[in-house]
């Protein structure tokens, strides 16, 4: 097996792909609420609405991507097609933004251009994650330490992407927005290209043998899956008529007169939400899972939920905190004034510092027999993650409308949330990795990601009650007058779900240990 101290070359390859991918979505991304607003002359609530579909069928399209990945494509061929997907996506988000005064234009470029981007994400996401933990063997320790390592060229990433985007297209001139878009698509093809040429020499198993090829069906496994083609169609179908019939049961605006029971439906929301249901019930009720499968996957199911809060309330860095960087916090250093987009930056720099030092810890701890269960992990993310909140909260507390505050609030705010981040992200990973039944591996990861589809959708609907000046807004009969009440939102929802799922973590250990 090749090996760079300690771990397979592939990995290093895997990095590098991921963190060009990383580079596109995040420098898109650093952009897209600005461009909205000040290009296309969105209102904050319409863009926040895009935003929250957009990065919400995002995260739903990996199932698509996995279950075609696992039984035709394999995982290689998965990742090449949809990173030159993406790349095609962000290159028509390149020429919405050259017609941007051409408004109809512009946003029908802009919408193709997000529908191949969502497309190629589905492909490409479940599937390069996977391929991380088939380079180990089944018992390999070192698996946290390479989804952490690999989790650390996800932000190397995200990190240089909005620099490199925000310099060019965040200048204060709608027209320049273009730039960071090209600038997206330039790194899409730089990923795709690397791992095309060195796929073959370096993404291989402990034995050499090539990683993430398209299943090869002998003549036995084609008759079995001859005799199982009936089964598998009747649930596919029970899984598209179910999630079709909760879409429309969603959809429905319970308080209205029958000739407007779709008024205002929000379809995108209702798909996501309804998939998120349907779907692990599907896999769970699979007939050829053992007890112990179960509930394994069940403990997978759990933690998926309460990450929905973690990343409902952490991906308010693309939407609402954009707001706030840009209206509400005085960026000046000296004579010089920074662009909003470079805030998106501060969080992936500090996970590329501090992911060494997390995963050192938790060597550290395991070595002693004292490292915290993956759960309680999650649990302890979770807390930081309110915890963040509650620092800007009083940042910002009895602060007049209009006045700007200091960086360091929002500065403060990421770090803490950093660290919150590099106890729940990489972990949880590894821990659908090593949960999963093989079979099910891109499945389930694709699962893993469909939580983070509902959570960016609600993301976007939060992200609606930013305060405005002299408008009240109410969540859940909780009331939103000013950015104290905003912020507290997050400290409250992260917070209860964060004791939770630190009460429950025992049970779920020894689920995982059955």
């Amino acid at each position: 097996m090749n090996q760079t101290k300690g771990h397979p070359k592939g990995l290093y390859l895997l990095f590098v792909t991921e963190m060009w991918e990383r580079f596109s979505y995040y420098g898109m991304r650093a952009l897209f609420m600005l461009y909205m607003v000040q290009a296309l002359l969105f209102d904050k609530e319409m863009a926040s609405q895009v935003y929250g579909s957009y990065t919400g069928l995002v995260y739903l399209t990996p199932l698509i991507g996995g279950y075609i990945a696992d039984r035709y494509w394999g995982n290689r061929r998965s990742i090449v097609v949809g990173a030159l997907t993406m790349a095609l996506g962000q290159f028509l988000l390149f020429l919405s933004a050259c017609y941007f005064q051409e408004v109809a234009l512009a946003k029908y470029l802009m919408f193709c251009g997000l529908g191949l981007l969502i497309l190629g994400n589905g492909f490409f996401k479940p599937n390069i994650s996977t391929m991380v933990g088939r380079l180990y063997t089944p018992d390999d320790n070192r698996k946290d330490s390479a989804f952490t390592i690999f989790y650390m060229g996800v932000n190397v990433g995200s990190t240089l992407a909005p620099l490199v985007c925000g310099l060019v297209g965040n200048t204060g001139h709608p027209e320049d927005f273009k730039w960071g878009f090209l600038a997206a698509c330039i790194g899409m093809i730089l990923g795709a290209t690397v791992f095309q040429i060195f796929k073959n020499k370096y993404i291989c198993d402990p034995d050499g043998n090539p990683v993430g090829v398209a299943p090869q069906r002998s003549a036995s496994t084609a008759q079995q899956s001859e005799t199982s083609s009936q089964k598998s169609t009747s649930r596919t179908l029970l899984m598209i008529g179910s999630t079709l019939l909760l879409t429309l049961l969603f959809s429905i605006n319970w308080n209205a007169d029958s000739t407007h029971l779709f008024a205002d439906a929000d379809w995108i929301g209702s798909l996501i939400y309804a998939t998120t249901i349907v779907m692990p019930v599907i896999i769970i009720t699979d007939h050829s899972l053992s007890r112990h499968e179960k509930l394994r996957i069940g403990v997978i199911y759990i933690i998926a939920f309460f990450v929905i809060f973690f990343w409902a309330a952490y991906e308010q860095a693309g939407a609402s905190l954009t707001f706030f960087a840009d209206e509400q916090t005085d960026r000046h250093i000296g004579g010089w004034e920074m662009p909003a987009a470079y805030f998106q930056s501060f969080n992936p720099i500090m996970i590329v510092t501090l992911a060494p030092i997390f995963a050192a810890v938790w060597s550290f701890l395991g070595k002693r027999g004292i490292e915290p269960s993956s759960p309680r992990k999650q649990a302890i993310g979770l807390g930081l993650l309110a915890l963040g909140y509650l620092f800007i909260a009083f940042g910002v507390k009895d602060i007049e409308p209009g006045v700007k505050v200091s960086m360091v609030w929002l500065t403060g705010l990421y770090l803490i949330h950093t660290m919150g981040e590099l106890c729940l992200a990489p972990i949880g990973l590894s821990l659908v990795y090593k949960l999963s039944p093989a079979r099910f591996s891109s499945l389930l990861m694709g699962v893993w990601y469909l939580s983070t589809s509902a959570a960016n959708k609600f993301a976007g609907l939060l992200s609606g009650y930013y305060p405005e000046h002299g408008v009240s807004k109410s969540f859940m009969g909780y009331p939103i007058e000013n950015l104290f009440d905003f912020f507290m939102l997050f400290v409250f929802m992260s917070g209860a779900a964060a004791v939770i799922l630190f009460l429950l973590s025992g049970k779920l250990k020894k689920m995982m240990e059955v």
